[in-house]
């Protein structure tokens, strides 16, 4: 029989030792050392090296011909044929769609939509993959069945919400329960082309100690899942659980054990909903797809352009420009963003200024409003700030310190810009403008939107964007000026 061992590990960095502490060692953390009862087998059972002989073995146990050294250059570059989800969106941030043999994690807080969003991509190819068994052979052995296992909720419950986004097929198999022997031998049995395990914190192994959602429990699982995966070749998507500061619940150890993990953002005010790749094994990080929760499902933005942006665009003719409002254009992966910056103005009644933000970082509006009054002659120290984005957008970036600075300016001078206006820069303490990164993909975009005019930083490069007039200003004092918020130096256009 394998004898036991008892170690404790630390669920946030994934040190162990044979003594429990109540701080990590190594990273300081205050109760995250748990106990872990790891299997150690019986020294009759261990393989014996390539080439050696073990004590207890008399012959040499050949090695597995996958884990046999072989020179890279006889290795083989075969494609891997990609299971699309059925929203480019998501194909998009997975690096074109799903990998055989992959495990995807998918984390985010409750009721953001992680079960609905899986649940609709589980129809999406349950219904492609139906459609696609029916042309092949009938000697073909490719499974049709795409297997949804929830931890959560009854098959009922699943049922009800699949009616709800029109996720309802045949070949799509519902099973409910939180055993783990019970969730490999359903994909065992029926060797799906997709598996959804939701979630991994609900899901118990009994052959290991540890509460639902511990640790030692979340590990067992993830590693069996994972091990199943590879075996069959089947891509599995797992949900996991987020902790009140917004990491993955459980141990650090889950994040590098799976191959992909995405994290799906959003308010819950708003609808709009946004994936992010924070590990891709099989693609780039810095990718994003949009979409929107609605009572039908969920629906990805192709474009969402038109989101961040009040009225009808910078093209429209009825649409008067609006003082204290000024577009900027944000990178969020590969993709280029709109975001248009309120401001609001006040005399203030108070001992000390109110500061009010949503979606922009409240320290560079202290420190916007500081070089304004340093630099340009307005004194905003006194007044109350509310500074606020359209739709949940953000404008955290150093690059969108010109549109928010030119937002309270025209807030504050009762001077609207021109809504076919956009500034796009970086303010430092001397007030200067820095370039953004990456320049030519925003004023790209600007320009297809139908932007006209864009406020910028002076370029390292000269740069020629059709239909978009570039003026460059190496100070704030100078951008307000080209903007007609103050009078100033003249300012190099393009």
């Amino acid at each position: 029989m394998a004898k036991t061992t008892v170690q404790y590990v630390c669920s946030e960095c994934g040190w162990n030792g044979t003594k429990w502490y109540g701080r990590c060692p190594e990273c300081g953390q205050w109760g995250t050392v748990e106990e872990f009862h790891e299997s150690r087998p019986a020294a009759g059972s261990r393989t014996a090296a390539p080439g050696r002989t073990s004590r207890t073995q008399s012959a040499v146990v050949p090695a597995d011909a996958r884990a046999a050294a072989r020179p890279i250059t006889e290795i083989g570059t075969e494609s891997v044929e990609r299971l699309e989800t059925g929203f480019s969106e998501f194909d998009r941030v997975l690096g074109g769609g799903v990998v055989p043999g992959s495990v995807t994690l998918i984390a985010g807080e409750p009721g953001i939509g992680k079960s609905t969003l899986l649940l609709q991509t589980a129809g999406n190819i349950a219904r492609a993959v139906h459609q696609a068994d029916s042309q092949r052979p009938s000697h073909s052995s490719s499974s049709d069945t795409v297997l949804y296992i929830s931890g959560e909720e009854s098959q009922s419950q699943v049922r009800l919400r699949a009616s709800r986004i029109d996720a309802v097929e045949p070949n799509l198999l519902l099973a409910s329960t939180t055993d783990l022997s019970t969730v490999l031998g359903l994909i065992e049995q029926h060797k799906p082309a997709l598996a959804i395990v939701d979630s991994a914190q609900t899901i118990v192994s009994q052959e290991v100690d540890g509460i639902s959602g511990g640790s030692t429990q979340v590990r067992e699982v993830a590693s069996a899942l994972i091990d199943t995966a590879k075996t069959l070749d089947i891509p599995v998507f797992l949900v996991g659980h987020v902790t009140k500061d917004g990491s993955i619940a459980g141990p650090r150890t889950l994040e590098h054990l799976v191959d992909v993990v995405c994290q799906f953002e959003g308010d819950s005010e708003t609808a709009l909903r946004m994936l992010r790749a924070v590990k891709n094994r099989f693609g780039p990080t810095d990718e994003v797809g949009c979409f929107d929760m609605s009572g039908e499902g969920i629906e990805e933005v192709t474009d969402p352009a038109g989101l961040f942006l009040s009225g009808s665009g910078p093209n429209a003719a009825d649409d008067a420009p609006i003082e204290g409002t000024c577009v900027t254009f944000t990178l969020d992966g590969h993709r280029s963003l709109p975001i248009e910056v309120q401001a609001l103005v006040t005399t203030s009644v108070l001992p000390t200024p109110r500061r009010a933000v949503n979606g922009v970082d409240p320290s560079r509006i202290a420190m916007l409003t500081a070089v304004l009054y340093r630099h340009s002659k307005l004194n905003l120290l006194a007044n109350d700030l509310y500074v606020s984005t359209i739709a949940g957008g953000r404008a955290k970036e150093p690059a969108s310190d010109l549109a928010i600075a030119s937002a309270l300016a025209s807030a504050a001078t009762s001077r609207p810009i021109a809504r076919a206006t956009c500034a796009i820069g970086e303010i430092s303490l001397t007030g200067q403008i820095r370039p953004a990164p990456r320049m030519e993909y925003r004023l790209r975009e600007a320009a297809r939107l139908g932007f006209t005019t864009a406020v910028i930083a002076p370029l390292r490069k000269p740069l020629h964007i059709d239909g978009l007039r570039l003026v460059e200003a190496g100070t704030l004092q100078d951008a307000l000026a080209s903007l007609g918020l103050t009078s100033g130096t003249k300012s190099s256009k393009r």
